[in-house]
């Protein structure tokens, strides 16, 4: 076996692999489960371009309330790659990652995997050894090359398709659809998320080609983040078992658009719970809900040691992010004092910079706008240096989060730190302690500048 004797010495080889180093195949990893095997649980696949790890989160908590070991894979990591992989919400031990990788680099030798490829293979192999009844994996990046697209999904869960990676996956809605198409499987079955009409037909079209089964979220359910109820949807019969009306389903998360995440989740769990004869407790999914954390998305805080009073932290990170956050502020009755925007230079910028100008402006026709602070994400090579972005803006700039935030402490009101997950990471790295749900101001409503 490769010896690694340390979660920080694992964490060392796979950097040097490359964060950021992509080669779109799925050889390297059908290689590695054809000399592995295939996980013996089912695999629930979350592709899309927001909302992944949310509606991952959800499904997985949903899941786990009704008494499944429930393994969970996610990306990115704020500050540990421990944040990765998750067995009924919680971190495995440095001692296991240390040991799991080991093993997959042994039986991965020779194959060439990439960064994403040994995480996707150490979430396998720690699902399996911890007993998990099911697993939860979120792709990466697209749908047909994707690490995760080798596990032969029970159910393939489509969340919002929109503009991102165009450097990858194509530079219209139409090619980066295609690309997330391609994790049906034949004879397979889907849920999505409501899409935009160009990409709702191509995944009509593709699963119409390889015999797949799509399913409109909207129509097994509807859900109500406001009134907490859950009504079927006009083809919410499956199998022997149609959805039941639920009440007080109350969705610990924030922002408007949490609501079509949860109803993704919900109406995906009905329907893979109906192929399994699996009872559906309206307990259990009330108490899913009400315990739903991921931080980065739309998280407030209040009253933290060192930082401005009210803080907004979400990891927006392209134009149908942004918009999902404008739009969510204002249902929230949040207008920011001040915004803290860094992002990737591959990002859709000429879609994204208006509304980060938008946002800043105030729910105030009259409004003369927060102040924006452009900074630069130094831990991250893709990032966009603070002069330049600044310059695209129009506004003044910030060498990081940390040095933007320490001028804003005293200010009124919100401050919003938005455009990219690794800025949040940035972030976090000083101030772990929000990584944790405690921390989350969660009763923090409609409050005003």
């Amino acid at each position: 076996m490769a010896h690694i004797p340390s979660f920080d010495e694992f964490s060392a080889r796979l950097d040097e692999l490359g964060l950021f180093h992509m080669d779109l195949t799925l050889d390297r990893m059908a290689a590695f489960f054809k000399r592995h095997g295939q996980p013996s649980f089912p695999v629930l696949h979350v592709v899309g371009t927001n909302g992944k790890g949310s509606t991952a989160t959800i499904l997985a908590g949903l899941l786990q309330a009704h008494g499944l070991r429930v393994g969970l894979s996610v990306s990115p990591h704020f500050v540990s790659l421990r944040e990765r992989v998750l067995v009924d919400g919680c971190m495995l031990p440095e001692e296991t990652w240390a040991r799991l990788g080991a093993r997959v680099f042994q039986e991965g030798e020779g194959l060439g995997l990439t960064y994403f490829e040994v995480l996707t293979a150490l979430s396998v192999l720690a699902f399996e050894e911890t007993g998990c009844d099911v697993a939860v994996m979120e792709a990466g990046l697209g749908g047909r090359f994707d690490a995760t697209n080798v596990l032969t999904p029970a159910l393939t869960v489509f969340t919002p398709i929109g503009m991102d990676h165009m450097h990858v996956l194509g530079d219209t809605l139409t090619e980066i659809a295609a690309d997330k198409a391609g994790a049906m499987r034949p004879g397979g079955l889907a849920v999505s998320a409501p899409q935009e009409p160009e990409a709702w037909g191509v995944l009509e079209e593709r699963a119409a080609e390889i015999g797949a089964e799509l399913v409109p979220a909207e129509a097994v359910l509807y859900y109500s983040r406001d009134n907490g109820r859950v009504q079927p949807g006009p083809h919410a019969q499956y199998g022997k078992r149609a959805v039941r009306p639920m009440t007080e389903l109350f969705l610990a998360l924030h922002g408007a658009h949490q609501e079509t995440n949860a109803r993704t989740a919900l109406a995906a769990f009905h329907v893979w719970a109906a192929s399994l004869r699996l009872p559906v407790q309206e307990d259990a999914c009330r108490e899913a809900l009400a315990g739903a954390f991921i931080p980065g998305r739309m998280q407030l805080v209040a009253d933290e040691p060192g930082l401005p009073r009210t803080l907004v932290l979400d990891g927006g990170h392209n134009a149908h992010g942004l918009a999902a956050l404008r739009d969510s502020l204002a249902a929230e009755g949040l207008r920011p004092a001040a915004v803290i925007f860094g992002c990737l230079r591959d990002k859709p910028l000429a879609d994204m910079l208006p509304l980060v100008k938008e946002i800043a402006q105030g729910a105030e026709p009259e409004a003369s706008g927060a102040p924006i602070y452009a900074v630069g994400v130094p831990t991250c090579p893709r990032a966009l240096a603070p002069m330049e972005l600044a310059h695209m803006l129009g506004c003044g700039s910030a060498p990081d989060v940390h040095w933007g935030l320490e001028r804003l402490k005293a200010v009124q009101g919100p401050v919003l730190v938005c455009g990219s997950l690794y800025l949040l990471g940035e972030f976090y790295t000083k101030h772990p302690r929000l990584l944790d749900r405690a921390h989350c101001a969660g009763g923090l409503r409609r409050t005003q500048p």
